[in-house]
């Protein structure tokens, strides 16, 4: 029973984190709680095994490997009608009020979403929980080298797919 307890505290105390997270994983709402979700249910089953400063890393590199396997298999399914393209086949993205912070932030996202999942999930660990190659590496569970090129591969594309965001992820990010 206290084992349940914890858990729930847990989940309570890191739901919003996980999801921010896995939103930018996923680059969509449903998919990143779907993936959360998925990644609580395999703690639980193991909750009692856990040393309570391991959970964590435990459930992020779940939802890591879960983001990345979901992107393998979703690549080998037909392409679903996005009815988002204009004419030109260039993706729409509504602007709202027009405030340069949240064009910035839609650019971004739309350029990330365009990222290989492990890319993605690299830049997440890097720069968005600010963990270092050592700690990245750690949690995907693959090298320090892997994490560098990665990374420099994820920056250099982009550059390419968002040349106006160039100052969001200058050069002197890549050596960080």
């Amino acid at each position: 029973m206290a084992d349940r307890r914890e858990f729930e505290a847990y989940v309570r105390e890191r739901w919003e984190p996980l999801l921010r997270t896995a939103a930018l994983l996923t680059g969509d709402a449903h998919a990143a709680e779907d993936l959360v979700q998925e990644s609580l249910v395999r703690a639980a089953r193991h909750w009692h095994r856990f040393d309570p400063g391991a959970v964590d890393a435990y459930v992020r590199r779940v939802m890591y490997t879960r983001s990345i396997d979901t992107w393998r298999w979703r690549r080998h399914q037909p392409d679903p009608v996005d009815t988002s393209d204009d004419a030109g086949g260039h993706r729409v993205v509504p602007v709202g009020d027009g405030s340069d912070e949240l064009a910035t932030r839609l650019t971004l996202v739309d350029a990330l979403s365009r990222l290989t999942p492990r890319q993605r999930a690299v830049l997440v660990s890097r720069f968005y929980e600010d963990r270092t190659e050592v700690e990245t590496a750690r949690v995907l569970g693959c090298s320090v080298n892997t994490v560098k090129s990665q990374t420099r591969h994820a920056l250099e594309r982009l550059r390419v797919l968002a040349p106006e965001l160039a100052h969001t992820f200058g050069r002197e990010e890549a050596t960080r």
